[in-house]
């Protein structure tokens, strides 16, 4: 008889996730992770469309779900390139051009090239983060 396995925790499934990657593309997603996660203890974790995404976990207004109101962030790992997409990117008030891209659904996205290019792009990422939660409808 086959042991039952352990079904692992959001944050158990980013880091298992993260851990499958090749190493500098993970030290590089593992930065970024711990930089969104800094900005408010009301973020949370998961996989979403097989790649990590950060969301509100706090109380918000009734919306319908494909909306993707909670969703901040989520990380498209295609191809080793580190692109992160604020579904509601618009949103935002960047007038830097940190996020770039123009889409009509709203989203704006940036791309991290390497460790380097996030630690230069740390204060923003945690600015356009706290700058999100602080627009949630509760």
């Amino acid at each position: 008889m086959k042991a039952k396995s352990a079904i692992l925790s959001d944050t158990e499934q980013v880091t298992k996730h993260i851990a499958g990657l090749e190493p500098a593309l993970a030290k590089t997603v593992e930065m970024i992770r711990q930089i969104i996660l800094a900005a408010d203890p009301q973020i949370g974790e998961r996989i979403k469309w097989n790649n990590p995404s950060f969301y509100f976990t706090g109380p918000m207004k009734e919306f319908d779900p494909k909306e993707y109101k909670r969703d901040i962030i989520v990380m498209n790992l295609h191809k080793g390139r580190i692109m992160l997409v604020f579904p509601s990117g618009a949103k935002l008030n960047d007038t830097t051009g940190f996020l770039q891209g123009d889409y009509a659904d709203g989203r704006r996205v940036k791309i991290f090239s390497g460790p380097d290019d996030v630690q230069a792009g740390k204060a923003m990422l945690q600015q356009l983060v706290k700058q999100w939660i602080s627009l949630v409808d509760t």
